[in-house]
């Protein structure tokens, strides 16, 4: 089964104010069934109405972080998004409330594999998982400069086990 597969006909609301980013997630995710908001209330109202299999959640101008506390009471597992709210402080806080992943806009073109990412990490029971910081990080890494985890380095230090292990995990099922 490729990575991928997992997307096949699942429930994603996608909740930003942009109506262009709205409009190229809902093509990037052609094979999910996908539901747009673009304002906070909105999105509470699809999350009252409607089950989903994942959420991604843009931080500014939607209470991102907000709903993700909503999306995290509901068992949402929940991508945050984001141009504006690029920081490591930013990247912290997403992963201390909870997110799964958290993605830069640029980045949004493999939104695919990131969302997957996560569903299969969930699938697995994990809530931490690999590939998406994996890939991000040197994204990071260029965005926010040499030594940019130095700042919160018993942070970084813990995350760092806990992706190993999750690591670790995965290699014993292979």
């Amino acid at each position: 089964m490729d990575n991928q597969s997992i997307l096949e006909n699942k429930k994603v609301l996608v909740v930003d104010d942009e109506p262009d980013i709205l409009e190229t997630l809902e093509e990037l995710l052609y094979m999910c069934s996908v539901d747009m908001a673009s304002t906070f209330e909105e999105a509470v109202t699809f999350l009252k109405n409607n089950t989903y299999d994942v959420a991604i959640l843009d931080i500014m101008g939607v209470k991102g972080y907000d709903l993700l506390e909503v999306t995290n009471t509901m068992g949402i597992p929940s991508l945050m998004l984001t141009a504006h709210a690029l920081t490591p402080d930013n990247l912290k806080q997403s992963i201390e409330m909870g997110a799964d992943a958290y993605v830069p806009k640029e980045k949004l073109v493999d939104i695919s594999l990131y969302v997957a990412d996560v569903l299969n990490a969930r699938k697995e029971g994990k809530k931490n998982n690999v590939t998406w910081f994996s890939l991000l990080k040197p994204v990071f890494d260029r965005l926010f400069g040499e030594g940019w985890r130095k700042k919160d380095r018993n942070f970084w230090d813990e995350f760092d086990a806990k992706q190993m292990s999750s690591r670790d995990d995965i290699q014993k099922m292979e």
